[in-house]
């Protein structure tokens, strides 16, 4: 009786752990891509799935965004060293992931991207100057970013973004880019104040020019005659005589002048 209950009970459990090695779950954003003696039997969506027990095999997949970063090193076209971290975002293609299993295998970022990134960071780089890296730099990462999309479409990987994260030059041409830009600050200044004198100069030229035609106009007119200013000083005098006089003559001959008191109470 005890052996038939042990029994009972080792069966149990043989089953229990049947059924636990039967069940497999892929958790979203995943494929999994069951083997069956090594060989791909059939992709499995996300969810819970059901196997044969030590006879297939699971192996996930993501398809979600990943990113990888590499350090990579080219020449430019003017031959200079330029060192760079680049980054890629990028995603698997569900749909082909038995192709890139049986082709690659779930390693794919280390055999494919990491060598892809190397040689289009290299081949861009190649097409131009230091300089033009610093100054065009987002015109380099447009056009890494096609090639590298390019390179990595016959593997059904997506590329979604790629960034040049930084650029290093060797210290001899840093110091030659910062003395350029130095030298070019100088000459725009220079430039700057040549062009502030110009309109400094220019405005006395006109101001000059302007008092000269003014005072033409008013010796040609006759507008600065004696009698016409005399007349400006009375219609603007309060009728007290000033306290200067000159020894021989009055400043001005008020003689005929005979006050209005006509309104004096």
């Amino acid at each position: 009786m005890k052996l038939k209950r042990g029994f009972t009970i080792f069966v149990f459990l043989v089953v229990v752990l049947l059924i636990s090695l039967s069940i497999f779950v892929v958790p979203a954003g995943s494929v999994g891509v069951v083997t069956r003696f090594g060989a791909v039997s059939h992709v499995a969506q996300p969810g819970l799935g059901m196997k044969i027990p030590l006879v297939d095999s699971v192996h996930l997949m993501s398809v979600r965004t990943q990113k990888d970063e590499v350090s990579a090193s080219a020449m430019s076209e003017n031959l200079q060293v330029v060192t760079s971290t680049v980054a890629i975002n990028y995603h698997l293609d569900g749909l082909y992931a038995v192709q890139v299993y049986q082709n690659i295998g779930t390693n794919y970022a280390d055999i494919i991207i990491a060598p892809a990134l190397q040689n289009t960071f290299k081949s861009v780089t190649a097409k131009f100057t230091a300089e033009e890296l610093i100054t065009n730099r987002e015109s380099v990462r447009l056009e890494a970013e096609k090639e590298l999309t390019d390179r990595l479409a016959p593997y059904h990987i997506i590329v979604e973004n790629f960034n040049i994260v930084n650029f290093d030059f060797s210290p001899e041409f840093q110091a030659a880019i910062e003395a350029k830009q130095v030298a070019q600050q100088a000459v725009e200044t220079s430039k700057q104040k040549l062009a502030q004198a110009e309109i400094d100069a220019q405005t006395l030229v006109t101001q000059a020019q302007g008092q000269a035609d003014a005072q033409k106009a008013f010796n040609d007119s006759g507008a600065l005659t004696p009698e016409y200013l005399q007349y400006l000083f009375l219609t603007q005098w309060n009728g007290v005589l000033p306290t200067v006089m000159t020894n021989s003559t009055s400043v001005f001959d008020v003689s005929g002048y005979v006050p209005d008191t006509s309104n004096q109470q």
